[in-house]
Parts: C-alpha cells; sequence; structure tokens
C-alpha cells in the first residue's frame, strides 16, 4: 500500500525557515524521481522542485536560491529546507513523485508565513 506523509509545516515570520519531511512506504521510493508541490488558496497545485534517482536537485520559480530538496533512499524520506520565507510561499505542501501519481496525494503540510 502506498503512502507518503508530509510533516514540518508551520506558521513562520518573513525571513524564517522551514523543513519539511515526506516518509514514503510502498512507493519504490529509491528508484523514483520525487518532487515537493504546492497549491496556495485559489490557485492550481505547481512543482516546486524535484530531486532525481540519483539525487539532481532541480528548483521551479521562486524556490531557486532559497529552497534545498534532499532525499535519504535509506529512509524512504525527501526534505524540503526552505529559507528566506516569504507571504507568498504560503500554501499547502505535497510530495509526490515526478511525473505525480494521482492516488499517491497525501494530506499535505500547510505553511504560513505571516508576520
Amino acid at each position: 500500500q502506498v503512502q507518503l506523509v508530509e510533516s514540518g509545516g508551520g506558521l513562520v515570520q518573513p525571513g524564517g525557515s522551514l523543513r519539511l519531511s515526506c516518509a514514503t512506504s510502498g512507493t519504490g521510493f529509491s528508484i523514483r524521481n520525487m518532487g515537493w508541490y504546492r497549491q496556495a488558496p485559489g490557485k492550481q497545485r505547481d512543482l516546486v522542485a524535484h530531486i532525481t534517482s540519483g539525487g539532481f536537485p532541480n528548483y521551479y520559480g521562486s524556490a531557486e536560491g532559497r529552497f534545498t530538496i534532499s532525499r535519504d533512499n535509506a529512509r524512504n524520506t525527501m526534505y524540503l529546507q526552505m529559507n528566506s520565507l516569504k507571504p507568498e510561499d504560503t500554501a499547502l505542501y505535497y510530495c509526490n513523485a515526478v511525473p505525480a501519481f494521482d492516488d499517491w496525494w497525501g494530506q499535505g503540510t500547510q505553511v504560513t508565513v505571516s508576520s
């Protein structure tokens, strides 16, 4: 059974940092390209960053230079270190494969950047 569980979100002030985690099971994690996605209220879900099965990172939009994606294949877990957070980073953050599987979406973890 496939399971992806996101954690680590919260309320942070602008300029702050958060580290998100994505614990997976049943996904064949080590051979997958994996990604972090986010969805703000009223907007579509977008890919923020992805990491290849070999550990090569890719960043999209405003994530470049502020976010760091990483993975631990031994723990079937992926991470997203987010620094210099801005109010526009406020969203529900999800993890999934890249390209995503429709039935893999979890509950997400809420990130709110506000003073």
